[in-house]
């Protein structure tokens, strides 16, 4: 399935230039080879109402299937990435974030401290995912087998189910 997809880094000395991005071309890059163009990327720095606004004014614009964000999903005072996101979303998804830090947690056990949300702004994707290199890898890998049948039901293509048993979505 191909798709549009935008790419947020959030990061305070990432936005000043104090520090070089290297998770959001890692998530640029994985996110392609799941099929994505991505149409946009952005540093922001840890401002709840700067992120907010972002993800509404990508998500409304109508042009992006996809956004997700890496970084400041921690407990550190100024990490507000899940706040701002819920703030943005009409809808949650939460299996999504469970997801990310249920298998996340097989590789290391910090994954379970990523406050990360997921969920829908009309028919927008919106995942958020820790700032690691290595929690942008191990994003990459648990999407893999449901984001295109999350974004076709969010557009609100092939809503038919297969029937079987294990069909659940």
């Amino acid at each position: 399935m191909r798709f549009h997809a935008a790419v947020i880094t959030i990061s305070d000395k990432g936005s000043r230039g104090e520090r070089e991005d290297t998770s959001g071309p890692l998530l640029a890059q994985g996110l392609e080879s799941l099929g994505a163009t991505v149409i946009e990327r952005r540093i922001l720095p840890d401002e709840p109402e700067q992120i907010t606004e972002t993800l509404r004014e990508l998500a409304d614009g109508g042009d992006v299937d996809l956004i997700v964000t890496t970084g400041g999903t921690g407990a550190a005072p100024r990490d507000v990435t899940p706040e701002a996101t819920l703030r943005a979303i009409d809808r949650e998804m939460p299996g999504i974030a469970e997801l990310i830090r249920w298998q996340g947690y097989q590789h290391t056990p910090r994954a379970v401290l990523s406050r990360g949300v997921a969920g829908l702004r009309g028919p927008c994707l919106i995942i958020n995912l820790a700032g690691s290199r290595g929690a942008v890898a191990d994003g990459i890998a648990i999407l893999k087998p449901v984001l295109a049948h999350a974004l076709q039901m969010a557009q609100g293509v092939d809503l038919e189910h297969g029937g079987g048993a294990h069909d659940h979505a």
